[in-house]
């Protein structure tokens, strides 16, 4: 939080311009304007309203029915919201009922599971994780990769997708989760996707498309680099440090032909 005497000069004003971060706040005294600290005491206000934030399941479970996708809600081991943030280890495991659901679960494509996780800002995935997976769903069709099972987890972290696409027997699983929020962005999602999934895997062995939100990564182009990475590791059978992400020369010509396709329909 860069802080200065007297008004910003040009490059500062410049630089504010392009970009959320505190620069140029100016001083009070030996403290920040009074504005700066409002504008400061309400961002985190915001960052700590969305980690407590209800995470709306029957509204993402009504909206992947609507893109044709059945679903089933989990839960971790995580009993409140309390439990979650004072034990992280409670979120990356399945409550006993909740396995036994899955453990139930029979028929369907093996090949990508979907989970939708509440993580450390539900107010993130209420918002966007429907409308990422909106562009997503028709992107891996076109791929011939069908979605067998979509979940979603309340009170979870990113591991608790291993053990889901473990007892499923999935080959892939695709996890939507809210990032911790920051100072300037509440509600980012991230997703998370992992080749074999497998209780105790490193976080080496996923790939992570961050920063998903309405002034960061857009919906369309978060889809695009997603359905490059799924497509890409369930040919090469391996995720993480091992697939490098080059998705980033096609996706604009990709995302134009997308967005142009939409406006059509």
């Amino acid at each position: 939080m860069a802080m200065m005497s007297g008004p910003p000069g040009r490059p500062l004003r410049d630089l504010r311009s392009l970009t959320p971060a505190r620069v140029g706040l100016g001083r009070a005294g030996v403290s920040m304007p009074t504005k700066a600290l409002l504008e400061f005491t309400l961002d985190h206000a915001r960052a700590r309203d969305a980690v407590h934030a209800a995470f709306d399941v029957s509204a993402i479970m009504r909206g992947l029915k609507d893109l044709g996708v059945e679903a089933c809600d989990v839960a971790s081991c995580a009993r409140d919201r309390k439990d979650y943030l004072r034990r992280p280890d409670l979120g990356r495991m399945l409550d006993p009922a909740s396995q036994r659901l899955l453990t139930d679960q029979t028929g369907g494509s093996r090949q990508l599971v979907i989970v939708i996780g509440d993580g450390l800002s539900p107010a993130a995935v209420n918002a966007h994780a429907i409308e990422v997976l909106r562009s997503l769903v028709p992107r891996l069709a076109a791929d011939g990769i069908e979605i067998g099972h979509a979940v979603v987890a309340s009170g979870a972290r990113v591991a608790l997708g291993d053990e889901i696409g473990a007892i499923l027997g999935a080959r892939m699983i695709a996890m939507l989760i809210g990032e911790r929020p920051g100072l300037s962005v509440p509600n980012s999602l991230g997703a998370y996707l992992t080749f074999a999934p497998k209780v105790g895997l490193a976080d080496e062995k996923r790939n992570c498309v961050s920063n998903i939100h309405r002034s960061g990564l857009g919906y369309d182009e978060a889809a695009f680099r997603m359905a490059w990475l799924i497509r890409e590791a369930l040919a090469r059978g391996v995720s993480g440090v091992a697939l490098k992400d080059e998705s980033g020369a096609q996706a604009s010509r990709s995302i134009t032909v997308h967005q142009h396709h939409k406006s059509e329909t």
